[in-house]
């Protein structure tokens, strides 16, 4: 089957993803024009914040500002479709002690084990929040081994046991360590650009054959997570649900997985999708693998594209 067509999403998760892309991409360090009304005052952006009198707020200063203009005083906004959370842990986070901010538990999970280790950084809705964000913590390739960042969706837990991740699986590449710190960053930016934006999501397939897919969405993937590791670095994107392995590709779950799994290794990193990428070392093909395979031992099957 050949690789499918763009998802469609709602307006404003595109409108989010347009904007967090725009950033990345043209590195456009600059605030967007400001429009004007007939009258000469200027006209608001979704999100954006009018100004007082006093320009209270923005120490006097006129126009539109993103958080590239203020990192702490910007007045406009691009709203995300989905709230989402960072979290991280690494072997330091052991040694911190234990508070009720910084220990994700929630009643659906188990509490004690590693979990224990994982800390909440911060919950966004913005494309603004997510820059503020991303400008102020460490990279991927300054992370110690061991170490994990975790981007879910409000309300999830970056654990199997959740209830809304236990039915599903993960798509995943590895890249030997050595040989990837000039890109990894790069990778997992685009990673995350593409899950707040929603771009990995795919229309709900039509209950009639005879009418076109319902763009819908199905949240259907809940998190991504970068992982560093002494000798290399992993890349995975959660779902929700995982097909059976040996499913056809016009099983519908097995269809919407594919194209997750496709985006990911064409739009997202850059790869041809008839690219082989194992070249020796600890470089990996980007394979799918439900949770539940995941836990078993011995040989464990997998999709890979």
């Amino acid at each position: 089957m050949s690789a499918a067509a763009t998802a469609t999403i709602p307006p404003q998760a595109a409108q989010a993803n347009d904007a967090a892309l725009s950033e990345a991409l043209e590195a456009a360090h600059i605030s967007p024009p400001k429009q004007q009304q007939e009258n000469g005052s200027a006209e608001l952006e979704d999100g954006e914040i009018r100004e007082d009198e006093n320009g209270e707020g923005d120490e006097g200063d006129d126009g539109v500002k993103t958080v590239f203009d203020d990192a702490s005083k910007f007045n406009v906004k691009h709203p995300l479709y989905s709230t989402w959370t960072l979290f991280f842990d690494s072997p330091q986070s052991k040694l911190l002690p234990k508070t009720p901010s910084s220990t994700p538990a929630t009643p659906q999970v188990a509490h004690g084990g590693w979990m224990e280790d994982i800390r909440k950084v911060v919950a966004f809705d913005s494309v603004e929040e997510f820059w503020g964000l991303y400008n102020n913590i460490i990279p991927p390739s300054q992370l110690p081994g061991k170490a994990n960042y975790y981007l879910f969706k409000d309300g999830i837990m970056p654990a199997w046991e959740d209830p809304k991740n236990k039915n599903g699986g993960k798509w995943s590449i590895q890249v030997p360590k050595e040989k990837s710190k000039g890109a990894i960053d790069k990778m997992w930016l685009y990673t995350m650009l593409a899950a707040i934006g929603e771009t990995f999501e795919t229309p709900l397939p039509s209950p009639d054959d005879k009418e076109p897919p319902t763009p819908t969405q199905s949240d259907l993937v809940t998190g991504v997570i970068v992982s560093s590791r002494p000798a290399f670095y992993r890349i995975s994107i959660w779902t929700r649900e995982a097909p059976e392995v040996t499913a056809p590709e016009t099983d519908a779950l097995m269809s919407r997985i594919l194209t997750i799994g496709r985006h990911f290794k064409v739009s997202v990193l850059g790869y041809q999708l008839d690219q082989k990428l194992v070249t020796g070392g600890f470089q990996t093909e980007i394979m799918f693998e439900s949770h539940a395979n995941s836990e078993k031992k011995g040989n464990k099957q997998k999709i890979q594209i």
